[in-house]
């Protein structure tokens, strides 16, 4: 004998098992990239805040400037939880030198290496390395790295300074080979490290700061030098006190 009520208390319950289903799917695969049509009053920094990203990871994601505006109808692809994670910096850094770090427009693929050096001097910060490059060595930009890393003397011991190369995401001054500079970004500690090594603050910051760059530009260990290693003119930078073996070795280890 025929039901209507059992027929459609089966329907119901198909209804809320696909339902149910559905939801499961939805929240299983949570870093999934998604698309998204740009409405009226929608800013680059708004649309990043509302899924969870920097300004600089939605920008990088979508091949355009943090600083752009936003035109109805464009369509942005919003990073899954994955991609986004990928690039975010580690929480021991100092949250504005974090900020700075993202905030910068990073595109894909413009850095391939993070070459490690030393100053050769035993005092220095951003001001008076700019000045001797701008007026001895008549850089343009100034200031050929793009980090600067104090020993306390003209800079905190294992302060990390952040140069206008980094910001304005300008080539190197710090390699031989300008070919080199166009993709390698340059980390100098202040010190003479073939008469003493760097301070234990001085290395940890440095730790600190490459692991947030590998993970902003998205490079590996191999791809962390010294000058020595990748100068094409021989160099012994960053001197013979620097402990090269063991950093760039700690590199392959998950951070402590």
């Amino acid at each position: 004998m025929f039901h209507p009520w059992i027929t459609y208390r089966a329907r119901r319950g198909r209804k809320r098992w696909g339902l149910l289903l559905a939801l499961v799917v939805a929240f299983a695969a949570p870093g999934r990239e998604q698309s998204y049509v740009v409405k009226p009053k929608d800013t680059l920094s708004g649309v990043a805040q509302r899924n969870g990203l920097t300004v600089s990871q939605l920008a990088n994601r979508n091949a355009i400037s943090s600083t752009t505006k936003l035109y109805v109808g464009q369509r942005l692809l919003i990073p899954g939880t994955s991609a986004s994670d990928s690039r975010s910096v580690p929480s021991r850094l100092e949250p504005a030198l974090a900020k700075a770090i993202n905030d910068a427009p990073v595109k894909g693929g413009r850095w391939q290496a993070i070459v490690v050096h030393h100053a050769a001097v035993e005092e220095g910060s951003v001001k008076s390395i700019d000045r001797y490059h701008r007026e001895q060595r008549h850089m343009e930009n100034g200031l050929a790295y793009h980090f600067l890393i104090g020993n306390g003397q003209g800079m905190g011991d294992g302060e990390i300074a952040v140069g206008n190369r980094w910001k304005k995401q300008l080539d190197g001054g710090h390699l031989h080979s300008e070919a080199q500079n166009q993709i390698a970004l340059g980390i100098c500690l202040i010190g003479d490290f073939n008469k003493h090594p760097p301070t234990a603050r001085q290395m940890r910051s440095l730790e600190d700061l490459v692991r947030a760059l590998m993970r902003r530009c998205q490079l590996d260990a191999g791809a962390v030098k010294t000058h020595q290693q990748i100068n094409v003119v021989h160099t012994q930078c960053p001197g013979s006190q620097f402990p090269t073996r063991a950093f760039l070795a700690r590199l392959k280890s998950p951070a402590g």
